[in-house]
């Protein structure tokens, strides 16, 4: 790494427990709070194109087959960049890393905004998706090694909801300055807030407590199971951490697996679920937006449960919480599809029930990865489980898109259910994981 990007040189430990106290719990706040607010912010950039797209559809002429080439190219670029960009923040600086990564996404959308054509479009989409992959890893390496086994379920449950803040707010944002001064400002307008939001991040962000003179987080909490994961492998080289405990992991490769039929259902329902309501139950733009924010409401209350459970109920196991969400999610795609009423309390029910628990494996795969992996392996470790989720996502696209044009919202719904299902038998081992304290 060079320049401002570079992780700085770890210094000694401070002396002072009552020192090492005051900056830990000021920190361990402050950094929540900024990658919060900065993680939300990478939503208003990456979904402001979903939530103008009809408004968009209208203006120029769109097919829903051009809407699924930019979600599929975006989805493709972005699951590659995740991986790559998780092994180099794993060496890097989060604060710049992070904060100019959200700044890049906010100039390519006010630029995406002034552009017509569908080649300006893909370029401008695909630069984006690069650079909406500087957003996660950072946070991951953050959450690793600010908190520890025993209480990170309930912190990176608390960090998850973020997600969900920037997605229940774009849709609103969007969806206003679409329908008051045209589709172009829900664009501009979000990428102008990222900028802003960029700079805040490079300015308050911080890397690990060892280059601030803290001891490791399991040192300070006394946390057994943190400090053996602390210790484990310690010494080993990029390249044979990546081959050990990442592409030789076959639970990660389950998780993995789990994580594209994850995002194939998250995506599915947050890309085309207000296209949904306004083709099949007639809901104007602003209304089946605003349906579809119930989707991101249930997540916010789901990652919340899934994480504290996590830790409540399974000691830091994410297992049994998966496998539970995981059956909820399959109950939840099958009322969604049943309910035929229009009413908006219906619809808006059952975006909120899928929301809930489609974001519990979402947060608790993502965190079993990086507890599975090398402690200085967890930017990688979710960057691979983040590749394959957006293969995921990136079925969510063009292909979902060709599934609407021949076999319309009825073979969606089988996608679906069918991909629910599937998710709870790949995550059935974690269970017998469970028992013997591994995630």
């Amino acid at each position: 790494m060079l320049g401002i990007f570079k992780s700085p040189q770890e210094i000694p430990v401070i002396n002072d427990p009552q020192v090492i106290n005051q900056r830990y719990k000021y920190w361990r706040l402050h950094i929540m709070m900024t990658m919060y607010v900065g993680y939300a912010a990478f939503y208003f950039t990456r979904k402001s194109f979903n939530f103008t797209m009809p408004a968009m559809i209208a203006e120029l002429g769109m097919e829903k087959a051009d809407i699924g080439i930019l979600s599929t190219l975006f989805y493709i670029i972005y699951g590659c960049s995740k991986f790559l960009s998780g092994i180099i923040s794993d060496r890097s600086n989060p604060r710049f890393f992070m904060g100019i990564g959200l700044i890049a996404t906010g100039i390519i959308n006010i630029f995406f905004g002034l552009s017509s054509s569908l080649l300006a479009f893909s370029l401008l989409w695909s630069l984006n998706a690069f650079f909406q992959g500087w957003g996660w890893p950072p946070c991951s390496k953050l959450l690793n090694f600010w908190y520890s086994r025993s209480e990170r379920g309930a912190w990176w449950a608390v960090w998850n909801t973020a997600h969900n803040l920037g997605g229940a707010l774009i849709p609103l944002l969007a969806g206003f300055c679409a329908l008051h001064f045209g589709w172009r400002y829900g664009l501009i307008v979000p990428g102008m807030l990222a900028i802003v939001i960029g700079l805040f991040l490079c300015v308050r962000l911080r890397d690990k407590p060892s280059t601030m003179g803290l001891p490791s987080i399991g040192q300070w909490r006394k946390d057994a199971l943190e400090q053996v994961h602390e210790q484990d492998a310690s010494g080993l080289s990029t390249r044979d951490i990546l081959l050990q405990y990442i592409l030789k992991s076959r639970m990660l490769w389950l998780l993995a697996l789990a994580s594209i039929l994850v995002y194939v259902v998250r995506t599915a329902i947050n890309d085309w679920g207000n296209l949904y309501l306004t083709e099949v139950h007639n809901y104007n733009l602003v209304s089946a937006n605003s349906a579809a924010t119930f989707f991101e409401i249930g997540g916010f209350l789901g990652s919340l449960v899934a994480g504290w459970g996590s830790d409540r109920f399974f000691r830091g196991n994410r297992g049994p919480m998966n496998i539970i969400f995981s059956v909820g999610v399959l109950a939840s795609s099958i009322t969604l599809w049943l309910i035929t009423s229009s009413s908006y309390l219906l619809q808006g029910s059952c975006f909120f029930l899928l929301g809930f628990f489609i974001f519990g494996p979402q947060l608790l795969l993502g965190m079993a990865a990086a507890e599975h992996s090398h402690k200085e392996a967890s930017g990688a470790a979710t960057g691979f489980i983040g590749l394959f989720s957006y293969i995921g996502a990136a079925l969510a696209g063009y292909p979902i898109a060709k599934v609407l044009e021949f076999f319309q919202w009825p073979g969606f719904f089988i996608v679906i259910i069918c991909s629910s299902a599937i998710i709870s038998l790949l995550l059935l081992p974690f269970l017998a994981e469970s028992k013997t304290n591994k995630v």
